[in-house]
C-alpha cells in the first residue's frame, strides 16, 4: 500500500513505490534510489510548487527513497508523486487508510501540472498489480482510460490534491470518460491509393500478396520503376488493428512520446520511413535514455527502408533479431530492457549504385566490384530472411493514360478476407499470419499434393534454394491461396510463390544483367 510512480524504461517497465522519511535536521531533501540528473532537481521543483500552491513545506530534513533501488529513475513524471508523498508524511494531507494509489505527473514552480509520456504503459503495469486508483494530468486521462478500467482522477494544480484524495476516500468513481477502447474517430490523413499506379500488374500482385501474409519484401529496379510509389499505398490495403494490436502499439508511441495530441489510441497500423542516416539507437532502439526505436515504432505495421543499400551495414545486420523473434533486446549497465518489434519489413533497392543496371535505353557505368560492394551492405544473411523478392522495370509510358486502377478498399477487402482466414487457421498459435510460421511448423500448415511435391522437389533442386528459401515460397503458397480461398496449396500456388524467390542472395541481379 502506497504511492507509486513508473519508470518506463523497456516496454514492460517497473512500478516505482515512493516512500518518504520525516526526521529532524537542516531543512533539505535527499532522494535515493538511482535517480538521474532531472528527478535530483525535483527536490527544488516540489519545494518551490508547494508553497506556491498554498501548502506549508516542512521545515525538517527529508529523505526520499525509491524503490527498488537497482532501477535508474529518469525524467520528471515522477515530480507530482514525490511531492504527494512528502505532503502525507508532513501531515499537510491526510492520508486515508489503505491509500493504494499510482501519481505521475511534472510539476512547474507555480504548482501547474504538465502531462508525461508512457502513462498507458503505466496504467497497465499498475492494474497487473492491483493497483486501480489513479491521479493523473488532466491531458492524460483519455489515454488512461484506453484499458476501460480504474478510477482516474485528472489534476492540473498541486492545490487540488487534497480535494482528489477526498474524493477517493469518499469513493468516488472519478473523472468520468467516454469509451475511448471503442475505437471512436479515425486518423483525418489521406492515405495514397493504388488507383493511382498505373500499369506494373506484378508489383501491385507482389504488394497484395506481402500484406496478406505479412511476408517481408525486398523491391529493386532501376529509379522511377514505382518501387517507393508502391511501398507508400501498401499501409492503405493492410488489415484494420485489432483491439488487442492497437493497445500494443499505442502503449510503444506513448513511450517514446510520439503519440499525437488529442489521439488517445493509435487505430491505423503504423508506417515508418527513417532516413538512411538514422543512428543504430534511432533504428533499433537505446540510447542514454531507453527508448523504443523506428523498429518497435513500426510494430504491427510496415519498416519501409527506401535505398536500403545506403543504410549502414551493422544497422541493417541488426534488423536480423526482430525479423526472427518479433522483439528487441537491449543491454545497458547489467540490465537487459526489450520492446516489441513484429513488423513488416519493405526493402527498396537500385540494381546498382548508378542504378541503370537493367534499363532500357541507359548504360550502366558501375563495375562488377561495386555492384558487388553495393549489395554486399544488405548481406546474404538479412537477404534470405526476406520472403519476397521483387524485380521492377520502369512502367510502359501508354499505361500511364489509362484510366484508373483498381484501388486500395478493393484489394483491402482481399487482403482482410485472406487474413481473416489465416486468424481462424492459427487459433491458439502463437503466431497469427502465414509469413510469421515458424519452421517447425511449415510442414502442418503447408502441405502439398503429390504432384506438387514433385514439383516442389524439382524446383529446390534446379535453383539450389536453402531451407529458408524453401520455407518462405510455402508460406508465400500458402498466403497465395487463402487469396483464392482454396484449402490446399495447389500448383500453379507454387510456381507463382517461386517466381517471388528464385532469386539467389548473393547474385540477386546477374539473371537480369
Amino acid at each position: 500500500m502506497g504511492v507509486y510512480s513508473y519508470s518506463s524504461a523497456g516496454f514492460d517497465g517497473t512500478l516505482i513505490s515512493i516512500e518518504v522519511d520525516v526526521r529532524r535536521g537542516i531543512p533539505g531533501i535527499d532522494i535515493v534510489g538511482l535517480p538521474d540528473v532531472a528527478v535530483k532537481e525535483a527536490r527544488e521543483r516540489i519545494r518551490i510548487a508547494v508553497r506556491r500552491s498554498g501548502f506549508q513545506f516542512p521545515r525538517d530534513r527529508l529523505l526520499v527513497n525509491m524503490a527498488p533501488a537497482g532501477v535508474r529513475k529518469e525524467g520528471a513524471s515522477h515530480d507530482l508523486s514525490i511531492a504527494a508523498e512528502i505532503m502525507f508524511a508532513s501531515g499537510a494531507i491526510v492520508r486515508p487508510p489503505d491509500l493504494n494509489v499510482m501519481i505521475l505527473g511534472e510539476l512547474m514552480l507555480g504548482g501547474e501540472i504538465r502531462p508525461v509520456n508512457g502513462i498507458l504503459s503505466a496504467v497497465a503495469s499498475a492494474l497487473a498489480e492491483s493497483i486501480d486508483i489513479f491521479i493523473l494530468p488532466f491531458a492524460n486521462i483519455g489515454e488512461a482510460s484506453v484499458p476501460g478500467k480504474g478510477r482516474i482522477f485528472g489534476i492540473s494544480n498541486l492545490n487540488e490534491l487534497p480535494e482528489i484524495i477526498h474524493a477517493i476516500a469518499s469513493g468516488s468513481p472519478g473523472n468520468k470518460i467516454e469509451e475511448i477502447h471503442s475505437f471512436s474517430g479515425k486518423s483525418e490523413e489521406i492515405v495514397p491509393d493504388f488507383a493511382d499506379l498505373m500499369g506494373q500488374p506484378v508489383l501491385r500482385r507482389s504488394m497484395e500478396i506481402c500484406a496478406a501474409g505479412m511476408h517481408n519484401i525486398l523491391l529493386f529496379g532501376p529509379p522511377g520503376s514505382g518501387k517507393t510509389m508502391a511501398s507508400l499505398r501498401l499501409p492503405g490495403i493492410l488489415p484494420d488493428l485489432s483491439i488487442e494490436e492497437a493497445l500494443e502499439v499505442t502503449r510503444i508511441w506513448s513511450q517514446a512520446g510520439k503519440l499525437p495530441e488529442g489521439v488517445p489510441m493509435i487505430r491505423e497500423r503504423p508506417f515508418r520511413m527513417p532516413h538512411h542516416s538514422a543512428s543504430k539507437e534511432g533504428i533499433v532502439g537505446g540510447g542514454s535514455e531507453i527508448m523504443p526505436g523506428e523498429v518497435s515504432l513500426a510494430h504491427r505495421g510496415v519498416l519501409f527502408l527506401d535505398e536500403t543499400p545506403e543504410f549502414g551495414s551493422s544497422l541493417l545486420q541488426g534488423m536480423r533479431e526482430p525479423i526472427e523473434n518479433g522483439k528487441i533486446s537491449i543491454a545497458r549497465a547489467g540490465n537487459s530492457y526489450w520492446y516489441p518489434a513484429d513488423f513488416q519489413l519493405v526493402m527498396a533497392a537500385n540494381p546498382c549504385p548508378c542504378g541503370n543496371l537493367g534499363k532500357e535505353g541507359s548504360a550502366c557505368v558501375c563495375s562488377a566490384n561495386e555492384i558487388h560492394r553495393y549489395w554486399k551492405k544488405i548481406g546474404g544473411a538479412l537477404l534470405d530472411r526476406i520472403d519476397m523478392r521483387v524485380p521492377v522495370k520502369p512502367v510502359d509510358p501508354a499505361y500511364l493514360l489509362e484510366e484508373e486502377s483498381e484501388s486500395s478498399a478493393a484489394i483491402k477487402s482481399r487482403v482482410s478476407a485472406a487474413a481473416a482466414i489465416q486468424e481462424k487457421r492459427f487459433a491458439g498459435e502463437a503466431f497469427s499470419r502465414n509469413g510469421r510460421i515458424p519452421a517447425g511448423a511449415v510442414k502442418k500448415y503447408c502441405k502439398l499434393n503429390e504432384e506438387t511435391r514433385v514439383l516442389f522437389t524439382d524446383t529446390v533442386s534446379k535453383l539450389s534454394l536453402s531451407s529458408r528459401a524453401c520455407h518462405s515460397v510455402l508460406k508465400i503458397s500458402r498466403t497465395i491461396a487463402d487469396l483464392e480461398g482454396a484449402d490446399t496449396i495447389q500448383r500453379d500456388h507454387f510456381l507463382e510463390a517461386v517466381y517471388y524467390r528464385r532469386y539467389g542472395d548473393r547474385d540477386i541481379f546477374w539473371n537480369e544483367r
